[in-house]
């Protein structure tokens, strides 16, 4: 049990993704604040659980995502899952599909 995505392999426990998640906030903060208008947001304040990311929120947090992943470690788990993650995001705007969250 734990969260999934269409277009990709990417999965986490709920407890997983919520700790991911708080890595991506200390990330982004390391250089900035965290606008409301910064790309990660729409992941960030994502429900765990269910829902979708349109297309266009996906163009947009996955480079961020990967910007932001790119300082850990090679073999981080978390890394290894956001990468995934960020090539679904692509595929499903590829093919002007939101992402849903399974």
């Amino acid at each position: 049990m734990g969260l999934s995505f269409t277009h990709c392999d990417a999965h986490w426990s709920y407890g997983g993704f919520h700790n991911f998640r708080e890595r991506l906030v200390a990330e982004s903060l390391r250089c900035d604040p965290l606008p409301h208008d910064e790309p990660i947001f729409g992941l960030i304040a994502h429900s765990d659980c269910d829902g979708e990311l349109t297309p266009e929120q996906c163009l947009t947090i996955a480079p961020r995502l990967r910007e932001l992943v790119a300082r850990w470690p090679a073999d981080d788990w978390d890394r290894q899952r956001a990468e995934e993650l960020a090539t679904g995001m692509e595929t499903a705007a590829a093919c002007n599909e939101s992402l849903r969250f399974i």
